[in-house]
């Protein structure tokens, strides 16, 4: 086991934590990136990017996180592919205890751990990842203008994603376990308004079917009784929430009732002083990557003010 000081630690190698190593080395704190066993974030699982400003033509997802990676290390980040299995903030300097058994301390530490989609489980949804299968329609309903897609869930989430959806696609199919949706009932509303947003309650899917193009269709199942069916589709979004990757740090850091770190309103400074949060692990909301990117550089700039004043 080895033990070693930084000044910075940021926890998650996504936009969000290479964009706060990048400010952070360019002001020379020297920051080091634990970057996990799948450095990148919900990226890596991206095909074609079309809507991170600064690229003309698409670009994919994987090889956009290389560069930012690249880009970070080129500027003095160090990366260490290890996984934060917790973080004491009751010391100064502050620890971080590594899955492989080291210990780090740190002056401060950003964290920017991210969430994951939940998804569905079955086999085809993993087979059609990317190709007629997503998890958000702001990232990738432009392919599918003036086709059939359908939504999966019956939350707020799956509501937006099916209103945003019916401005660009032919069709949009709300498909709901239940017989009534969970969503506000302002946006039930507008959806039930939308002349191409038709909803089939009572079903689950139980299996996505495609061909070398892509996704063609779907089997559902009835919540109520043995009936089965097929829908024809090009796309299939599910949108059954999403799980902050914060267990870490539940008993240490503020949390909200879903698990997402709390930040001071304009800020992404947590309950805890030296500590900072951003991207996916914060963001609810927004969750795209050039707003994780913009929260990260927020973070470097909160930290780098935070480490100023204890030199003062």
């Amino acid at each position: 086991m080895t033990n070693s000081h930084e000044k910075m630690i940021i926890i998650g190698a996504g936009a969000a934590g290479f964009t706060a190593a990048i400010y952070a080395a360019r002001a020379n704190l020297s920051p080091v990136v634990l970057a996990g066993l799948q450095p990148g974030g919900q990226l890596t699982i991206t095909t074609d990017v079309e809507n991170y400003p600064g690229f003309a033509e698409v670009v994919q997802g994987p090889w956009l996180m290389q560069e930012m990676q690249q880009q970070s290390e080129n500027v003095g980040t160090r990366v260490i592919y290890d996984i934060a299995t917790s973080i004491e903030t009751d010391t100064h300097p502050m620890r971080v205890k590594l899955d492989g058994g080291d210990t780090m301390t740190a002056d401060t530490i950003v964290i920017a751990t991210g969430a994951q989609a939940r998804w569905l489980g079955l086999e085809s949804e993993n087979t059609f990842n990317g190709r007629g299968v997503s998890a958000c329609a702001t990232c990738d309903g432009f392919f599918y203008k003036e086709r059939d897609v359908l939504v999966v869930g019956g939350g707020n989430t799956a509501v937006e994603e099916a209103l945003y959806l019916s401005n660009l696609c032919k069709s949009v199919t709300l498909i709901h376990r239940r017989d009534s949706l969970r969503a506000e009932q302002i946006l039930q509303e507008r959806l039930f308004k939308q002349p191409n947003v038709s909803i089939e309650w009572n079903y689950n899917i139980t299996e996505i079917l495609g061909d070398d193009t892509g996704v063609t269709a779907v089997s559902l199942k009835s919540t109520t009784d043995d009936s089965e069916k097929q829908i024809s589709a090009h796309g299939v979004f599910v949108a059954i929430g999403h799980d902050p990757a914060t267990k870490p740090f539940q008993d240490i850091l503020d949390l909200d009732n879903e698990g997402y770190i709390l930040v001071k309103s304009g800020t992404t400074l947590t309950s805890q002083t030296g500590v900072f949060a951003a991207g996916d692990c914060v963001d609810k909301i927004y969750r795209q990557a050039v707003t994780a990117a913009g929260m990260g550089c927020m973070a470097a700039l909160d930290a780098e003010k935070y480490l100023a004043s204890l030199d003062d």
